[in-house]
């Protein structure tokens, strides 16, 4: 047992008594580092466990933060903004997640395995009516075989509106670069290079604005105005069900047609302006 002078002296240099492995008390003081063989007592130690969890987290917070600032790494402000997300970026992601799993599901004709695939000859049948290909050899046989002034305007202009289609979609899909669908198979008619590519999709824009085109300008009877209406809409909607295209691809393939056809009477070719065109080159 220490004697009270000890104790008087572990007072006055702000020490404390400690029991040694043989039985001797040791004084250790509180502004140094304790010995070794304590530091294990103290680890085990259950009390000083208790203590060490008791502390506040504001404290290890602050101590953390101070490490950080000290040692000059702090957080990039990209990763600032991943943990913080805008409601933009949650909004344009969810509506990704479902335009994904509800191409997956209407894509019933991709193969012949598909619960429609019985239907995948005449949907790809309907992929060949609303193809460039078709309508460009179409529209140039017209014009070629029309004997009257306004047929060959409507044609030209046509033709003219088909090229435009392409150049578009085309810088377009370079642009986006999306693939295709995952179950999509790549057996289509007569593709190209950007044609490995969805969005958008060129027969959905190709079908909305040949649809409008001929609703403006060829005189038809009312069944055949529907006809049109429900052609290009089949082929729109012939492309999901083939798997080629997702659904939001054809959205916007049917909005940008209808825009196009604007596009096609703002650059109108008149025979009044081909002559004064030509004349001028002349």
């Amino acid at each position: 047992m220490p004697s009270p002078k000890a104790r008087s002296s572990a007072a006055r240099t702000g020490s404390v008594p400690c029991a040694g492995g043989n039985g001797r008390y040791e004084f250790i003081s509180l502004n140094r580092t304790p010995p070794p063989h304590l530091l294990q007592r103290q680890g085990s130690d259950p009390t000083a466990a208790r203590l060490r969890a008791s502390e506040s987290p504001s404290r290890r917070r602050g101590s953390g933060s101070s490490t950080s600032s000290t040692g000059g790494q702090q957080l990039p402000e990209e990763d600032c903004m991943k943990l913080n997300p805008s409601i933009i970026g949650i909004a344009l992601s969810s509506l990704l997640a479902i335009d994904l799993w509800l191409s997956k599901r209407l894509g019933v004709c991709a193969c012949e395995d598909a619960s429609w695939g019985s239907m995948r000859p005449l949907m790809k049948l309907v992929e060949i009516s609303g193809h460039g290909i078709p309508w460009l050899a179409g529209a140039t046989y017209c014009l070629y075989k029309s004997d009257s002034a306004a047929g060959q305007e409507v044609m030209l202009n046509l033709l003219m509106a088909l090229v435009l289609d392409l150049v578009l979609v085309g810088v377009m899909k370079a642009v986006v670069r999306r693939r295709r669908p995952a179950h999509n198979r790549m057996d289509m008619f007569a593709t190209f290079s950007v044609d490995g590519y969805s969005f958008p999709s060129g027969h959905a824009t190709r079908a909305a604005m040949c649809a409008r085109f001929l609703l403006a300008h060829l005189v038809l009877a009312a069944p055949l105005r529907v006809l049109v209406l429900l052609w290009a809409t089949f082929v729109g909607f012939s492309r999901v069900l083939l798997g080629r295209h997702h659904v939001t691809d054809v959205v916007f393939g049917f909005l940008m047609g209808y825009w196009q056809y604007n596009l096609v009477e703002l650059l109108w070719l008149s025979p009044v302006m081909l002559q004064s065109t030509t004349g001028q080159l002349q």
